[in-house]
């Protein structure tokens, strides 16, 4: 059977680029019978860019809500917390044993670290570079190999670290034996990546979002701020370069998006879309934002959910780590 894995971190709210980007084909890939699939939050990826305890607490428990209001089929995949299987922990040691730090060296996030510093002219190209930040893509690896999924689903700025777990697992096969499946990266390239209230790419690093469940009257007040050009309301405007029009296809039917383009030919208010807009995602999340809030009301009934799935990942976790240790030569003195 095919197994497939993905990490959700913990670092803030979820948005309207999240959910379209990566939640909702997720959710929908949840549903095949055909495939076993790990779903996780990645709570200890947090911890690299995010020292508020609050706020990772806080997002631990908005990120899994998010994931069941909007229909995680939570009895068809193994939904769970990474820090609930201390299995990781222990495999990222293993394989950072046999990682080489010049591969570590060329990963994005260093290289770019790095740039940063000699670009301030700052003497030390390291500042601010803990090994949480360097040795990032070896805890990715583990989340991967501990479950030997063979496709993760990742955007294109992820693919070299599925290149790297790759290097790290092929090394490993080779000094202790054939252990771990090589993962594929899994791009779709249909995809949409949103634009956010200033015109730029949809990110919390921006200040620019539009968070999923954020109540009516505050979704609309968002919504209104999104920029516009100065066209007048009867002049034909160009959909595929605006915002509004960026959002509202994102949810809605092709049916509703060809006859959304002839508004624009003919000639639409940009309050009056804004409006459109605003009703046309408050109605598609009104349900599941109701279902979210009724969960964060019970964070004992989330903690329950993911300490089950949990229960079910270390169902693979344990006797896989017991077999790696043995690989390795951790195993019990005369045997």
């Amino acid at each position: 059977m095919e197994i497939t894995l993905t990490g959700i971190t913990t670092t803030g709210t979820p948005h309207l680029g999240n959910y379209v980007g990566a939640i909702l084909p997720a959710i929908e890939a949840s549903r095949r019978k055909d495939v076993r699939s790990f779903y996780f939050l990645a709570d200890y990826h947090a911890l690299v860019k995010c020292h508020d305890p609050a706020l990772v607490h806080r997002s631990r428990l908005e990120v899994a809500a998010t994931w069941l209001a909007l229909g995680l089929d939570v009895e068809n995949v193994i939904f769970y917390a990474q820090t609930d299987i201390p299995e990781i922990l222990e495999l990222t040691w293993m394989l950072t044993c046999v990682t080489a730090k010049g591969l570590m060296n060329r990963a994005h996030a260093y290289k770019a670290a790095v740039a940063d510093n000699v670009a301030d002219l700052d003497k030390d190209p390291d500042k601010g570079v803990t090994m949480g930040l360097f040795c990032y893509p070896i805890l990715m690896a583990a989340d991967i190999l501990m479950f030997k999924a063979s496709k993760v689903p990742v955007g294109k700025d992820q693919i070299q670290h599925l290149e790297m777990a790759r290097d790290i697992a092929a090394r490993f096969n080779h000094l202790y034996g054939e252990h771990f499946v090589l993962p594929e990266a899994v791009v779709d390239e249909k995809t949409a990546v949103l634009v956010g209230l200033d015109g730029r790419k949809m990110s919390k690093s921006y200040g620019n979002t539009i968070p999923l469940f954020e109540p009516e009257k505050a979704l609309r007040k968002l919504i209104m701020r999104i920029k516009t050009n100065s066209l007048p309301p009867e002049a034909p405007k160009d959909p595929d370069t605006c915002t509004l029009f960026e959002l509202y296809r994102a949810f809605a039917s092709t049916e509703e998006t060809t006859a959304m383009r002839a508004r624009y030919a003919q000639g639409i208010g940009w309050g009056e879309m804004k409006q459109i807009l605003f009703e046309y995602l408050n109605d598609r999340l009104r349900e599941p934002r109701t279902h979210y809030h009724d969960l964060l009301a019970r964070p004992d009934h989330i903690q329950q959910i993911l300490q089950r799935g949990a229960a079910r990942a270390r169902e693979y976790s344990a006797p896989f780590l017991a077999e790696l240790r043995h690989a390795v030569g951790i195993r019990p003195l005369g045997t």
